[in-house]
């Protein structure tokens, strides 16, 4: 509910704080006097498009405040926590307009988007007028309208909507990804086999070559082995064995002095011997037939060539081969792949159509009870004879069904029917939005409406039973009313006036709560005119009985 709405330099209007109330809210005035200011300043801090400049001539910046009470399970609070606020039980709107065109707004003190504003708006307030075109005379809305009347959720169709989606996704990208691999089918045949036939192993590469190196050496260092061997086991070794012997003959006469000598020839034999096994040890590593490397270079070389034609490391040829192999299966076994995906789409389809189809039932249904709500409210309204007909007929397939959803109306028995803005007439089309707007507003709890001269082409019995209609709207819905019908006037529950002055050469407009005589006044000034006369004040006084 809209608590009060406070504006500060906005057009004609330098400071005015306005407190409403719950039921029904009217105001009145002369013609020009700023109603529509109000409204303006309302639509304003609420985030909704309109006058690009609104500031006070002379004023730094305008400023409006709305303040809004939440009851528990407002649509409002959903929209708070999104944006990231705390669940409030009050919320206060707040937005300013500088003189060089720039906006700001804020939540309870925390600044943020237009965007956020807007939607969370929404949820607080609609604007209804003969000239309405942010719902019921907007054929697009029509649908969302009547869900809203039939309580029908159509997550289960949305769901549905975007699993048929995915799907058809899977589905191209497979077809896509197989019509490429079949481009290149000649290629990776010849690739796998030749990476087969060759079957490269990881870190081969490395290993041939090294071995490689190790051959090429072999070959330049093996004949200094071989005189070194030949060196040894020719002469060496016999003659320190032979040295040995005689020095062992003569140490047993020489009273120690040759012990160390005998200890060294010693050690020297056991070296010699160990330098010959090294030596024969060496030798025997470095043979190979020299056919080996030849084999070994040409497989050495053969795994270079493969990895720079196929632009990798030669370690990678591994698994370079493997995705090779992947794409191929992907051709062998892609048209058992594609017939999958297609069931698959086609289940997702048939799982849509049930869910659009059990919908589409739902709404028809309620389009008979909307009709009937509608020839119900219609009566009182004057509008007897009208007929009132939700069309709900075959529309593009969409996350929300397959159907389209229009409200057409005919005014008389046998004429033919149309959209509402299209046959009605003035005084007929306020009727009717305030028909529906009192059939569809029991789903939609905490929502302040307002009606802008909704009553404007009608009077007497038929303006009376469109203020009756607004009084019982107001029992469930907070109700703002810019009025010149007397009639609509006398059954609010809360009156201001709206009127101009001239205060120090400037044009302001000023609003002021009504009290009971005051009441009187200004309904006799809306019978009679600018005179008022006593006879207008008994039917002012018989109308607020």
């Amino acid at each position: 509910m809209l608590r009060s709405l406070d504006i500060r330099d906005v057009l004609i209007i330098d400071r005015l704080t306005l407190e409403f109330a719950p039921g029904l809210n009217v105001l009145t005035g002369e013609t020009g006097a700023g109603k529509s200011i109000l409204l303006d300043a309302l639509g304003f801090v609420l985030g909704w498009r309109g006058r690009a400049e609104l500031v006070r001539a002379g004023a730094a910046q305008g400023e409006v405040v709305a303040e809004f009470d939440l009851p528990a399970g407002h649509p409002a609070r959903a929209v708070l926590t999104e944006a990231g606020f705390a669940d409030p039980d009050e919320l206060i709107l707040r937005r300013v307009n500088t003189a060089d065109g720039r906006k700001t707004a804020f939540i309870n003190d925390r600044r943020v988007s237009g965007e956020v504003l807007r939607e969370l708006s929404d949820t607080l307030v609609e604007l209804h007028g003969q000239h309405d075109d942010r719902g019921l005379l907007n054929p697009r809305g029509h649908r969302a309208l009547l869900d809203s009347f039939a309580v029908v959720d159509v997550a289960a169709v949305r769901a549905a909507w975007r699993a048929q989606a995915q799907a058809r996704d899977a589905l191209a990208l497979a077809q896509t990804a197989l019509d490429r691999a079949q481009v290149e089918e000649d290629f990776l045949r010849h690739a796998v086999a030749e990476l087969d036939k060759l079957d490269p192993l990881p870190g081969e590469e490395a290993t041939l070559d090294a071995r490689r190196r190790s051959m090429q050496a072999a070959d330049r260092i093996r004949v200094d082995i071989q005189r070194a061997q030949s060196a040894l086991s020719e002469g060496a070794e016999s003659a320190v064995g032979d040295a040995l012997r005689w020095l062992e003959t003569a140490a047993e006469k020489a009273e120690g002095r040759l012990d160390g000598a005998v200890a060294a020839l010693g050690r020297a034999l056991v070296e010699l011997g160990d330098a010959e096994t090294g030596i024969h040890d060496c030798l025997r590593s470095m043979a190979f037939n020299p056919g080996e490397l030849e084999t070994l270079e040409e497989r050495l070389f053969a795994i270079r060539a493969l990895a720079r034609k196929h632009n990798v490391l030669a370690d990678d040829l591994g698994g370079y081969a493997e995705t090779l192999r992947g794409k191929l299966a992907a051709i062998d076994g892609g048209a058992a792949g594609i017939a999958k995906l297609e069931k698959a789409v086609a289940e997702a389809e048939l799982a849509y159509q049930r869910e659009a189809m059990a919908l589409t039932k739902a709404r028809k249904a309620a389009a008979g009870r909307l009709d009937k709500a509608m020839a119900a409210e219609l009566a009182p309204l004057k509008m007897e004879r009208a007929v009132f007909t939700t069309e709900v007929s075959a529309g593009d397939a969409g996350p929300e069904g397959v159907d389209a959803v229009q409200f057409t109306v005919a005014t008389n028995p046998g004429a033919p029917s149309g959209a509402l803005n299209k046959i009605a007439s003035g005084g007929e089309l306020s009727r009717f939005l305030l028909a529906l707007k009192v059939c569809l507003t029991g789903n939609a709890p905490g929502l302040t409406l307002i009606f802008d001269e909704i009553d404007r082409g009608v009077g007497g019995a038929t303006a009376d039973a469109v203020g009756r209609r607004l009084k019982a709207l107001s029992s469930s819905a907070q109700v703002l009313v810019v009025t010149h019908s007397p009639q609509v006037a006398a059954l609010g529950g809360h009156h201001w006036r709206v009127e101009k002055r001239v205060a120090k050469g400037q044009t302001l407009s000023t609003v002021t709560p009504l009290g009971a005589d005051e009441r009187i006044e200004e309904i006799a000034r809306m019978l009679a005119g600018d005179k008022v006369t006593e006879a207008a004040r008994e039917a002012a006084r018989a109308l607020l009985v």
